[in-house]
């Protein structure tokens, strides 16, 4: 590991905040901290913590001393001076007398000497810092430092490698405890220039931002020399893989069913999540060792993680492609494992707590496929990336951990608590979760005016989104702004539906959610219009519904909690239009087909509903087609969108609502909802 330290680029970040009132030692500090948290070997999601002792001016104007640390909710890898709240250094110094301070009353005490009392909170390890009399201080989940510390003798390895440079700190939770025991440590040799703290990371600190980041590069390479010179090469014997494996858009959807439990309080309901898959030679190495169930299952490599991943990963076999049937039945096996073990966890640990915890969600958030690599879960797409990265991380530290000796973590009820802190139980029942959280949606015609508001309904309420669409580039923008994966396919083409299903798949796990709206308005008098008209409008119209339907229901009847066919039918399927039988008679044929898959996927738990919109400016309506029909009735065309029996003119907005009532009517199927503002020879009863 290299020092990034340039001094042109310090200058720089100095004078650019120089011309916002930033201290030119908290500029400095603010680059050191980017430096540390664009490592990921250094720092992960928010990991990791910095600080500065600074003289700054409070609301008063007053000069004081201040920490100015980490706040809650920055990551180092884009801090700004506002993600280092200064709170007042003489009230914290003074919390060291204490015998016992509660985790709440430090966070209060903390809170209530912020000069800016509309900052962030300070970070948890805000104590350690101010006690440790240093300028700066920096902390990180270093890689390198973990696969020594993370080992039965760790404190020993330590010793040797950092010959009395660094003093060691046994493993203490987070917060006023460890603190107090960092103080005596660095007291009893104030030489030192860091810590190393068991189980959890390593400090250092300085007279000046780069003596405190440039002591912690050199500790760090430090470790991974060690590393390099004890290692061994081979470490994870191999097992034996079927011949042909599954490919990751068959086996996601199989393991996110799994993955998954009923919501005890909603009749149809399901928690899911949605899955990040990531492969390399050093995932597959791990995932396909022998004894993989001894290391993996061992615990996590730094505390921290517990929150996001949970201890350990769920374990499954590797996917034979010749017998996906027996994979999802010892897939669904491990999953019940796993679950069970988990609650069994929590009981036997929760036995000791007073007052007792919350039990969180029993569900895995990685889990391990020989042969394939490693998926990461979480509520939604951003939580799935950040437990995918933290897997990787620990595959990293485990397997160098492996090299030198022995992987070791935390015992159980250091864990437990971790997992369990009260900082972190306060949060819950705190945050309402949007209605289509963990769930993913496909929608067609994505660019159009329907499918771009139904996209940005549903982002809104919390699906992750597939956005499909023939033009590409129109999609583009949509694409960026929701944050959505983008796939151009032309729904009439077998191929590229399938493709752009198992593009699903790949990306989020699997499909929930269908809003097949993709569709033209070809016209003509039924007797007189040519046949190639009529296929080319059954083609988009019927066939790419049922071609777009079929590729869901396969993947939601793997994944086995149900989902939502939802369709754009138009009113043209029930209430014809002169020379709109090119149009018309497809889309009753797909009205008929909404109702036969509502009959026979029932059982499946997937509803099929559909949506008869009219008159929708930007759906099918050009703005010369509102002209001309508008010309042809003798009204303005304001009159003739207003035409119907609540004189209303009915938007995108509207049609995309009636999609996301339906997304979330667990107990409708077979239903035609009628967004027209009313017009009896449309309405169906």
């Amino acid at each position: 590991m290299q020092s990034r330290w340039n001094d042109a680029e310090a200058e720089a970040m100095v004078t650019r905040y120089a011309q916002q009132g930033v201290a030119p030692d908290l500029a400095l500090r603010v680059y050191t901290s980017r430096l540390l948290g664009r490592d990921p070997r250094l720092v992960l999601h928010g990991g990791g913590n910095t600080s500065v002792k600074l003289r700054v001016l409070d609301l008063l104007g007053e000069e004081v001393d201040a920490l100015c640390v980490k706040g809650s909710g920055w990551d180092m890898a884009n801090i700004e001076p506002a993600g280092l709240p200064a709170v007042r250094l003489a009230p914290l110094l003074k919390l060291r007398a204490l015998d016992r301070l509660a985790d709440e009353d430090m966070v209060r005490v903390q809170r209530a000497n912020l000069l800016d009392p509309g900052a962030p909170n300070p970070s948890v390890e805000t104590l350690l810092h101010a006690f440790l009399p240093a300028r700066f201080v920096d902390h990180t989940h270093a890689n390198a430092v973990l696969s020594l510390v993370d080992q039965p003798d760790g404190e020993k390895i330590c010793r040797d490698v950092y010959d009395g440079r660094f003093g060691i700190v046994p493993y203490v939770m987070p917060g006023f405890d460890l603190a107090k025991k960092a103080a005596r440590v660095f007291e009893h040799d104030p030489r030192i220039e860091g810590l190393i703290l068991v189980k959890h990371g390593i400090f250092t600190f300085g007279a000046d931002a780069r003596e405190a980041y440039e002591r912690m590069i050199a500790a760090v390479g430090a470790a991974e020399a060690h590393i390099r010179k004890k290692g061994t090469r081979r470490i994870f014997p191999a097992i034996d893989l079927p011949s042909r494996l599954a490919g990751v858009a068959e086996v996601a959807p199989i393991l996110r069913g799994t993955c998954a439990v009923k919501d005890d309080k909603v009749e149809g309901a399901y928690r899911r999540l949605i899955l990040e898959f990531r492969a390399s030679p050093a995932i597959l190495a791990y995932a396909n060792g022998r004894e993989i169930v001894r290391y993996s299952q061992a615990g996590v490599v730094t505390p921290d993680h517990t929150i996001r991943t949970k201890n350990v990963p769920l374990l499954v076999p590797p996917p034979d492609a010749a017998n996906l049937a027996q994979f999802h039945r010892d897939a669904v096996t491990a999953a019940k494992g796993f679950v069970e073990r988990y609650r069994a966890y929590f009981a036997r640990n929760n036995a000791r707590c007073d007052p007792p915890k919350h039990a969180l969600d029993p569900l895995p958030r990685v889990a391990l496929v020989p042969g394939l690599g490693l998926f990461g879960m979480g509520r939604s797409r951003r939580e799935a990336i950040v437990a995918a990265d933290i897997a990787e991380n620990a595959i990293a530290v485990i397997t160098d951990a492996e090299a030198v000796g022995r992987f070791e973590s935390l015992p159980e009820d250091k864990l437990f608590e971790m997992e369990y802190w009260s900082l972190e139980q306060a949060k819950l029942g705190k945050a309402v979760e949007k209605p289509l959280v963990g769930q993913i949606a496909v929608i067609t015609g994505a660019a159009g005016a329907i499918g771009a508001a139904t996209a940005r309904a549903f982002r809104a309420a919390g699906a992750e989104l597939a956005l499909l669409d023939k033009d590409r580039k129109a999609l583009e923008p949509l694409v960026q702004s929701l944050d959505a994966l983008g796939i151009e396919c032309d729904v009439t083409d077998d191929g590229a539906v399938h493709a752009a299903f198992a593009a699903c798949c790949a990306r989020f796990g699997g499909v929930d959610i269908v809003v097949s709206n993709a569709g033209a308005a070809w016209q003509g008098a039924v007797g007189e219009v040519d046949d190639q008209v009529l296929r080319q409008s059954f083609e988009l119209n019927f066939f790419a519904h049922q071609r777009v339907a079929r590729a869901a229901v396969k993947v939601m009847r793997a994944q086995g909690f149900g989902g939502a066919l939802l369709f754009n039918v138009s009113k043209q399927a029930i209430n014809p239009g002169l020379d709109f039988g090119p149009y018309g008679l497809p889309k009753a044929a797909t009205l008929l087909l909404v109702r036969q898959y509502a009959l026979e996927y029932g059982k499946d738990g997937i509803r099929a509903n559909a949506v008869n919109a009219d008159r929708v400016r930007g759906g099918l309506l050009t703005t010369d087609m509102i002209a001309s029909r508008a010309l042809a009735r003798g009204v303005s065309e304001h009159d003739y969108m207003r035409g119907n029996l609540l004189g209303r003119e009915v938007t995108a907005e509207d049609v995309a609502a009636a999609f996301l009532y339906h997304a979330t009517a667990l107990k409708t199927t077979g239903d035609v909802t009628t967004v027209d503002g009313g017009n009896i020879a449309a309405a169906l009863r």
